[in-house]
């Protein structure tokens, strides 16, 4: 898989304003998990490699609790766009998928362009972390619906799998809170 481009700096700015603890369902292992699920989706796809891994880390970071936040998405992305162009660097065209991803993440859409597709595909395979099994019927592009990579992805999910993108690149341990 190819390596991130999301930095230990980029982690630390986000993580100065996120509320919630690091470890949580909603925290940094999942934001990594949706990363790899996102970067292996994308072998299939094709879809924009910058903007899965950015939506992987801005989808949940303003969450104020671990369960219903409803306009959590699109203040992920209004984040996001007050970012763009200091902390990271899209395109027009590339920035305005990001933003789309993040702000209609929850609403259960599965239609759209295929980057979009991939970066929700990226996070509902992450589903089982909350007790919920990804079923292909919400999931929108064939490699997510594919039963090897449900089945890969929820394992980790349920198990609360830490990517080892957390200490390598990263570089701390997420069951250290704030």
């Amino acid at each position: 898989m190819k390596k991130s481009i999301i930095s230990k700096v980029f982690i630390d700015t986000i993580l100065k304003q996120y509320l919630l603890p690091w470890s949580g369902i909603h925290g940094v292992s999942h934001w990594a998990r949706v990363l790899e699920n996102g970067l292996r989706l994308q072998q299939h796809t094709g879809a924009n490699i910058q903007v899965v891994q950015y939506f992987a880390v801005f989808h949940d970071v303003k969450r104020i609790n671990e369960g219903i936040h409803n306009d959590h998405g699109r203040q992920g992305a209004e984040y996001a766009a007050s970012l763009h162009g200091s902390l990271f660097e899209l395109g027009d065209e590339d920035f305005d998928r990001l933003y789309t991803a993040c702000a209609y993440h929850t609403d259960g859409l599965t239609e759209g362009d295929i980057t979009i597709q991939t970066c929700w595909d990226a996070d509902r395979l992450d589903l089982g972390r909350a007790g919920i099994i990804p079923l292909p019927q919400y999931l929108c592009t064939d490699a997510a619906k594919d039963s090897a990579m449900i089945e890969w992805a929820n394992k980790r999910s349920c198990e609360g799998f830490i990517p080892e993108i957390v200490y390598t690149e990263w570089g701390f341990d997420p069951n250290l809170s704030h």
